[in-house]
């Protein structure tokens, strides 16, 4: 399976100078937790996890309206393109412990995002060419496993 048949198109985006507040609602209309951070050209310079958001407001000493998603995206963008193979897109996500990955053309202009849910909603045992359930699964722990070593996902007891 290609990632084009299995990612986000037309995904939700913002530029390096939307204040988090914006970030924030635009999460909440579109129902996800991640943005690609785009240049005026709309080449991928960035992304921005919610979690990126709330370990910043939590940290600082500002408002929402206050901090750029320049001051905390990451830079280091790790991503995909539209004729990759499902698998090595996978492959990504397990070695660098990211579960969304931006789709970018040649150029490096945004086309979709790939998830993990994206991949699960689209496999289907029963069709030639996707991936195994059993795959997905050892992704999947491959992702999560250092979270599991630090005892993170463990209940916390008082």
């Amino acid at each position: 399976m290609k990632v084009s048949e299995a990612m986000t198109k037309s995904p939700a985006y913002c530029s390096a100078d939307t204040n988090l507040g914006a970030a924030a609602e635009i999460m909440w209309k579109c129902n996800c937790g991640f943005l690609p951070v785009v240049s005026p050209q709309q080449n991928v310079v960035g992304v921005i996890t919610d979690r990126d958001m709330c370990i910043a407001m939590a940290t600082r000493n500002q408002l929402p309206g206050q901090v750029t998603v320049q001051e905390i995206s990451s830079l280091v963008i790790y991503s995909c393109r539209p004729d990759d193979d499902v698998r090595a897109a996978m492959e990504i996500m397990a070695d660098k412990k990211v579960r969304r990955l931006p789709v970018i053309d040649a150029a490096g202009k945004l086309e979709g995002i790939l998830s993990v849910d994206d991949v699960i909603l689209r496999t289907d045992s029963q069709i030639p060419g996707s991936l195994a359930p059993e795959y997905i699964v050892s992704t999947l722990r491959k992702l999560y496993e250092s979270q599991l070593r630090q005892g993170r996902g463990k209940a916390a007891t008082a």
